[in-house]
């Protein structure tokens, strides 16, 4: 089933072709920055030619100054920190990245990642207090805890500071409760009471590290930093808390620089979007990972059979990523700090090899839930037209795979899904949204059915009593029937421009290529190629046959593409059939020979 899109196909910038003179480079290269909102020259030059020089001071992100003067201490001290991150790649990296930095610094530091089985996601309370009890003096979270206000005062009553480290969203209230703090405690530290005007919820705790949180000072300018991108820029400014100057030392430099590669995989994995400071730390992240010298990341890109290779935004989030997710997922993440942290070459290729096996049985699984929950939706008319939300659940269903197949959901019915996992009387959630559909607050506005819930607008998960799964169904469904309008529900194909077949050359593909990394936000360059002809009969192609090789003609210029995913369609692409093709151009090099290709994306036939 492949659903109908809506092209939205952006008009020509005027600004284009002065741009493009200015820049020495092509006007569709320059009118693909314009319409990523990159307009201004400099911009330009450095989306062209990004810098690390480019990255915001750390000191912008409210909290972190406060946070790396406190971590500074502790290494002086050699103080026990205790670095508790997330089970998934962008807690993975971030938690080694803290790691490595207080190690580097001379610091003494542990990590703890808890079950996602066994304890879920974010802090729990019983951790906290056993890391307490073994002697820890300082906890850094990473990629959690901005809502963790229960597991806060376990630490502060023990007498450990806490220090959250999160980009997720807060918790919001307007009800009075004592020991809430409204914002961070830039003072000494104490408990504070929540204002009835607030609709802030936060943890009392030492410090919080957070983007986007309110403070008085001027807003960072990146508020779309991942777990691994605050982790990173705080280990920048616990480096500057060390050296006491305006630099850190050239050792912790180059440190910093290798750890742009850590940065750059939960960067990618976590589909934040790749622009501004996330596509410099990706960009040169991803040509860090290849000259890795760290023993984890070199047995990583083995266990993928990418060793040697140029690595890019693929690779990464399709190859790499899916291996260190699946450690958490089918059993326990630890592993996967272990590999990228203290791990010699032989325990890493020891946990490399692991990680694939984990991940073919990740596969497995998910291909099992994934036919169910198409029959449940099937069997219960749940995308019939009105619906505007699908949420399933079923007993059995592995809470570490479900989110993965919520995703297949909403590609497949354009519809923000919900999947459940129900066992004992309980059960644990992961949801996946649609563009427009704050998936976060959508949780939020039923939380009366819940017992707990976070993350953000397109990705979130949920814990909730097994008895209350229908009435939160119901709630859910109805609360999306209220705000989403038909228009979200079919899927919109944003088109940078129109161009013919004879201007797609391998010299322009190049030129797109230094567009990357692509991702949430820099998508992969999309062209439409009108009034193309078949020019001979259309071919399955695949083990199943489920994609499609087209010859296609324009004028006098003739060119293969590949449709994946279109092998359906054969019957309505005989030779001699016009079609509007949506393309991605590509470069296909088969013995020896480099040939300018089109992916197909979508097609539509010429309206009369």
């Amino acid at each position: 089933m492949r659903l109908s899109k809506r092209w939205n196909i952006a008009q020509a910038d005027p600004l284009a072709t002065d741009l493009a003179t200015r820049l020495k480079t092509s006007p569709l290269i320059a009118q693909i920055m314009l319409n990523r909102g990159v307009r201004e020259f400099q911009d330009c030059q450095d989306f062209l030619r990004p810098n690390l020089k480019c990255l915001h001071d750390p000191a912008g992100i409210p909290g972190l100054t406060r946070a790396a003067e406190r971590i500074a201490k502790a290494v002086r001290d050699k103080e026990k920190v205790v670095i508790y991150g997330d089970y998934d790649v962008d807690g993975i990296t971030a938690t080694a990245i803290l790691w490595h930095a207080i190690r580097h610094l001379g610091g003494v530091s542990e990590f703890y990642i808890p079950h996602r089985l066994e304890e879920g996601y974010g802090l729990n309370a019983e951790a906290i207090a056993q890391i307490c009890a073994d002697g820890a003096k300082l906890i850094i979270t990473v990629d959690c805890g901005v809502t963790a206000i229960g597991p806060a005062q376990v630490a502060r009553e023990r007498g450990v500071d806490l220090i959250i480290t999160d980009h997720h969203e807060w918790h919001q209230s307007r009800t009075e409760e004592k020991g809430l703090r409204t914002e961070p405690d830039t003072a000494a530290s104490s408990p504070s009471v929540l204002s009835p005007q607030s609709s802030v919820l936060l943890p009392d705790c030492h410090t919080i590290v957070h983007p986007r949180l309110p403070h008085d000072g001027p807003a960072y300018a990146n508020p779309h930093l991942c777990g691994a991108g605050v982790a990173f820029k705080l280990a920048w400014g616990i480096g500057l808390a060390m050296s006491g100057a305006a630099r850190v030392n050239e050792e912790f430099r180059n440190f910093l620089v290798e750890a742009t590669a850590l940065a750059a995989l939960g960067t990618i994995a976590d589909v934040v979007p790749l622009k501004g400071e996330n596509r410099v730390l990706a960009h040169f992240g991803l040509g860090g990972l290849r000259a890795s010298r760290l023993v984890g990341i070199k047995a990583l890109i083995a266990s993928a059979n990418l060793t040697g290779q140029n690595l890019d935004s693929f690779h990464v989030g399709f190859l790499l990523a899916p291996r260190l997710n699946a450690c958490g997922r089918m059993g326990h993440a630890a592993l996967a700090v272990e590999m990228l942290t203290h791990a010699d070459e032989k325990k890493a290729i020891e946990i490399g090899i692991y990680l694939e096996e984990q991940n073919r049985a990740r596969q497995a699984i998910e291909k099992k839930i994934l036919e169910q929950a198409v029959a449940q939706v099937a069997d219960n008319n749940f995308a019939a037209d009105g619906r505007c939300a699908i949420v399933l659940g079923a007993e059995g269903w592995h809470p570490g795979v479900i989110g993965i197949v919520a995703s297949r959901i909403v590609e497949r019915y354009g519809r923000p899904t919900i999947m459940v996992g129900l066992n004992n009387g309980h059960g644990q959630g992961s949801g996946r949204s649609v563009a427009g559909f704050h998936l976060a607050h959508a949780l939020a506005a039923c939380g009366e059915h819940l017992e707990g819930h976070g993350g953000h607008e397109m990705a979130a998960g949920l814990k909730l009593e097994t008895a209350k799964f229908e009435d939160f169904r119901a709630a859910f469904c109805n609360h999306a029937g209220k705000v989403i309008s038909p228009e979200l529900l079919v899927p919109e194909l944003k088109i940078d421009s129109v161009t013919e077949i004879k201007h797609v050359t391998a010299a322009l593909v190049g030129d797109l290529t230094r567009l990357g990394p692509f991702g949430h936000a820099n998508r992969r360059p999309l062209l439409v190629c009108r009034n193309v002809t078949i020019n001979a009969p259309p071919r399955r192609v695949g083990k199943t046959g489920d994609h499609l090789q087209l010859l296609v003609r324009q004028g006098e210029q003739i060119m293969k593409c590949i449709a994946f995913g279109f092998g359906d369609r054969i019957d309505d692409l005989r030779q001699g059939t016009v079609v509007d093709l949506a393309v991605e151009p590509t470069l296909n090099e088969f013995n020896g020979r480099v040939n300018v290709e089109l992916e197909v994306k979508d097609l539509q036939f010429p309206k009369v």
